[in-house]
């Protein structure tokens, strides 16, 4: 494709019809003046404006092809939204004539490289040379980096869309919900399953359990309880690593806004990924308004299942709203005909996840098969009968034996060997 001229390019960009948040940012909108200014040819304008977008891009770390298609790929529009819920075939023919028209309009704009911006400026501004000519080499593994022609990739971007979402569900595998609203996760815990070793029954069943979510078969609510520091949270968010590139997003919610439960569910409904809620160190006070939510979602209502999202919740208690004993019914001052259908209610709450997870204290044995697979990890080579004594003294000293206090140890040991050879 030939180099555009600066009026044509600027037609493209201001021509988008679904596509136009791809340029409604700070690299895009410092593209676009920088094409209004090369057209005025005011030449001090045009170095700050060529400025301006050098700046935005650069802070990117992207070039400005690998920017775009980024853009692309997680735009949010009727089109990348309709296209994971209807086939590419039944979309109405006006928003296919439309997308094909954005992608066409779009596909000039990547072929404006920086080298020939660059040229405009230095014409414009009758210099030699601009101090830098910046350019980030990129890496070019995108599908629409192997296409001449836009047009022609509805199917390769109709597929994208359905696999990986747009939008905050595009750019984000983890996210939270905080004050109303979902907000993505830039930098989520890296921790793999393959690091958590020990409950080896328990991490079993929670992949084929999130595996019956991915393929789209009845999966089950579950809950992870048991002994401190055992891997509960580790485990859950290790999933992410196994199958984040197949569509399974993680949404932490704290328990203070499980009201919000609902609301979350009928924003998730219709999306194509699958999704679990992840409620860390869950237990309820009495009449807990976060209970009753909660509830709703494990037991159902009048609204359908929305068959993409689970819950997983850990908790360090079985019975996960707290019962004292002045609450056990008293026949000769309670005044609830039925006080004992209420506690059960009560302490009968986690049956309701369908699947009950045991992570148990860990016994020495366990510890130190823990320890030896870290430090397999961590590549740290010492004598065995070295590293066990250090390992049961620092369980000793410390928090006693689970994988939490293995990890620590590991870690600690790690940094005194380095500072230690050098």
């Amino acid at each position: 494709m030939s180099n555009p001229s600066i009026n044509f390019l600027q037609q493209q960009a201001a021509s988008l019809l679904l596509y136009q948040n791809v340029l409604d940012n700070n690299v895009g909108r410092a593209f676009v003046s920088l094409l209004s200014t090369l057209k005025e040819g005011n030449s001090i304008h045009c170095l700050q404006a060529y400025g301006r977008w050098f700046k935005t891009l650069a802070e990117t770390g992207k070039n400005w092809q690998d920017y775009l298609i980024q853009q692309i790929l997680w735009d949010d529009n009727p089109f990348s939204r309709q296209v994971q819920q209807i086939s590419l075939d039944a979309l109405p023919p006006a928003l296919i004539a439309a997308v094909q028209y954005d992608l066409q309009a779009l596909n000039f704009l990547y072929c404006c490289s920086e080298e020939q911006l660059s040229k405009w400026v230095r014409a414009t501004c009758k210099m030699q040379e601009l101090p830098v000519v910046w350019h980030i080499e990129g890496t070019r593994s995108h599908f629409l980096h192997q296409y001449n022609n836009w047009s022609e990739v509805l199917p390769q971007l109709a597929e994208h869309y359905c696999q990986n979402g747009t939008g905050i569900f595009s750019r984000y595998r983890a996210l939270r919900w905080q004050k109303g609203q979902l907000k993505g996760i830039s930098h989520p815990d890296p921790i793999q399953l393959t690091e958590i070793v020990g409950y080896e029954m328990q991490k079993a069943t929670l992949i084929k359990n999130t595996e019956f979510l991915l393929a789209g078969y009845p999966a089950l609510h579950v809950l992870l309880y048991g002994s401190r520091g055992s891997g509960k949270s580790s485990l859950v968010k290790g999933l992410l690593g196994k199958f984040g590139d197949r569509g399974l997003r993680l949404i932490e919610v704290s328990k203070s806004e499980l009201y919000d439960l609902s609301a979350i569910l009928e924003q998730l409904r219709n999306i194509s990924q699958k999704f679990i809620i992840f409620v860390d160190d869950l237990s309820f006070e009495e009449d807990d308004e976060a209970f009753k939510s909660l509830k709703v979602v494990l037991e159902g209502s009048v609204t359908a299942k929305a068959n993409n999202v689970l819950v997983y919740a850990t908790s360090n208690r079985r019975h996960l709203i707290r019962e004292f004993f002045e609450d056990r019914p008293r026949p000769r001052d309670s005044d609830e005909v039925h006080s004992w259908d209420t506690m059960q209610e009560k302490l009968s709450f986690s049956d309701r996840f369908g699947l009950t997870l045991t992570f148990e204290p860990a016994n020495q044995d366990t510890y130190l098969e823990i320890i030896h697979h870290l430090a397999l990890e961590a590549n740290i080579k010492l004598e065995t009968e070295d590293l066990e004594f250090r390992a049961k003294q620092w369980a000793t000293r410390h928090n006693g034996r689970s994988g939490r206090t293995a990890r620590q140890f590991i870690d600690f040991l790690k940094a005194e060997l380095s500072l230690e050879n050098g």
